[in-house]
């Protein structure tokens, strides 16, 4: 841990509870997909909760955040149910997205977190996209787009930073550096590995944090936050930290030892800032199994709720897939309305 002073009591109990809630939902959600209530890939956080609160925790409600496939703690950080994150993992009706994203594509417009995203870079563009809007409508909203060390190297990130420091857009861009592009080592893919500085080209200077300390996340997020919604200055923000679990739930993690594993655990963020608000009075032995044990039974509702929210019916398969009317003319995905329109006529 850092030696910044503790923030107010408050805000300390109410961090160890989101990052808490987070390891405790994240750990049943891996076992719901080894009992197939979940479909499709699940990508764990579990060791990164500090990089989420914290970085959460540096912006206003009106501010926008979005972030890549590993998102269910930021919707969680971020104020969405329990129950309707579990119930989006299910595939349900009543999930965030009605069943339609998965784990991959969280989003919930109401809390302004506009989604996970499961294409490598494909998130950059769009956070760009809502500091433009910030900016045309005059106002002092920020935008926090989180994005891993591998998509670093994509060609979206280049053009983004470029656009964003030409344009003068109040975007933070956060990589969360894990150590690890799925498989591949930082040091395999990327030559430059201090991320921190890989925007100084395009215009964007860089900062640096402890992602594995939730205090150090949200002061240096915190100062770029300023620095981005008062200077209209993006900012890179590079936040250090590392996954206990593989790239995804498939993951057999054989390009990495136990040892490694077990060295960076030591470094648990649940673990020592709790460790720390004991330590500094702030709450007892007692109280912090009482904040584990909240988490567990707020789990447990959500699981139950996912379960008893029903499947979308197979009629709404083809809803919001496209939109047409006598403004917008156009062809369904799949067509479904018979032979009475041939291919090439326009809709009337």
């Amino acid at each position: 841990m850092t030696d910044h002073q503790l923030p107010p009591s408050e805000m300390s109990l109410e961090w160890l509870r989101s990052m808490t809630l987070i390891r405790r939902f994240e750990e049943r959600a891996g076992e719901q997909y080894t009992r197939a209530k979940v479909g499709g890939f699940l990508h764990l956080a579990i060791g990164e909760e500090a990089t989420i609160v914290g970085a959460v925790a540096a912006l206003r409600p009106t501010d926008y955040m979005i972030a890549t496939y590993r998102s269910h703690g930021q919707a969680l950080a971020r104020g969405s149910e329990p129950g309707r994150v579990m119930a989006e993992l299910f595939g349900r009706v009543d999930g965030l997205c009605r069943g339609r994203g998965g784990s991959m594509h969280m989003f919930d417009l109401e809390r302004r977190f506009m989604g996970g995203f499961g294409i490598v870079g494909g998130n950059l563009p769009l956070a760009a996209g809502f500091g433009l809007t910030s900016d045309y409508l005059g106002n002092d909203e920020a935008t926090l787009c989180q994005f891993g060390d591998g998509a670093s190297n994509q060609g979206t990130f280049g053009e983004t930073l470029n656009l964003a420091a030409l344009w003068s857009l109040p975007v933070v861009f956060m990589v969360t550096n894990n150590q690890f592009g799925m498989g591949t080592s930082l040091e395999r893919h990327s030559a430059q590995t201090n991320l921190q500085i890989k925007g100084e080209g395009f215009g964007v200077p860089g900062m640096q944090c402890d992602g594995m300390d939730v205090i150090d996340t949200w002061a240096v997020t915190s100062e770029a936050i300023r620095i981005a919604r008062e200077e209209r200055q993006p900012v890179l923000v590079e936040a250090l930290n590392y996954r206990f679990r593989g790239h995804s739930i498939a993951d057999p993690e054989d390009y990495r030892t136990e040892e490694e594993v077990l060295e960076w655990s030591k470094r648990d963020p649940l673990v020592t800032f709790g460790d720390r608000l004991v330590a500094e009075g702030v709450l007892n032995d007692e109280q912090r199994e009482a904040i584990d044990l909240e988490a567990i039974e707020a789990v447990d509702a959500a699981v139950a709720f996912a379960d008893a929210s029903p499947e979308p019916e197979p009629s709404s398969l083809y809803d919001d897939v496209y939109v047409l009317s006598d403004q917008v003319r156009g062809w369904y995905s799949a067509d479904h309305r018979g032979a009475s329109l041939q291919k090439g006529e326009e809709l009337s």
